[in-house]
């Protein structure tokens, strides 16, 4: 039962997301912070896609790799958010973005496995577009360390259902996973060209 409510998880943020809605800066002054966070990753597909792919990716990685993916994404996040509040720029935030879904979607399809240093340091690059998006876009009056916690439960939400798709792919045939990599690859390549 855990493993088809986790697809139906799965399946139903990829349905629920939109490609424009996490750039937007829409949405009134009134939410909070913490529920703008949240939702930011989660209504974007580029964001649902490249969180939800890395987790997938990292379930046929080395048990270290496996373990501390989540870290390498949630430091890549705040690392990117953290240089937006600092003022700085980041340029090609939204190449960044959509490439990291082509790579994430390459790396499923190949089933690629990377040591741990080069796959972590690819994860946590991948984030800091990401993060950095989250932060230049945290609304007006929100607290940072609200905002801040929305969109780190929302990554880790998303990076745990990927792993959990992962790990029930895992027991089916590969040719699904590679296909759901080139449907991912696929994926980014348009939101690039968008």
């Amino acid at each position: 039962m855990k493993q088809t409510t986790k697809l139906l998880m799965a399946a139903g943020l990829l349905l629920a997301a939109t490609t424009a809605a996490a750039h937007t800066g829409h949405g009134t002054h009134a939410e909070s912070g913490f529920l703008r966070g949240l939702l930011h990753p989660m209504l974007g597909l580029d964001h649902l896609l490249a969180m939800a792919a890395i987790g997938f990716w990292s379930v046929r990685q080395s048990s270290t790799m496996k373990q501390i993916t989540p870290l390498f994404v949630i430091g890549g996040m705040v690392l990117g958010a953290g240089i937006a509040w600092g003022g700085m720029s980041l340029p090609g935030v939204e190449t960044g973005i959509s490439l990291s879904v082509i790579l994430a979607g390459i790396l499923i399809a190949t089933m690629a496995k990377l040591p741990t240093a080069v796959g972590g340091s690819l994860v946590a690059a991948f984030m800091v577009f990401h993060g950095f998006a989250h932060g230049a876009e945290m609304p007006a009056g929100a607290t940072l360390a609200a905002y801040l916690t929305g969109f780190s439960i929302a990554t880790l939400v998303l990076t745990s259902v990927g792993r959990g798709l992962g790990a029930v792919m895992m027991k089916a045939d590969s040719r699904f996973g590679q296909t759901l990599g080139g449907v991912v690859a696929a994926t980014g390549a348009f939101l690039a060209a968008a």
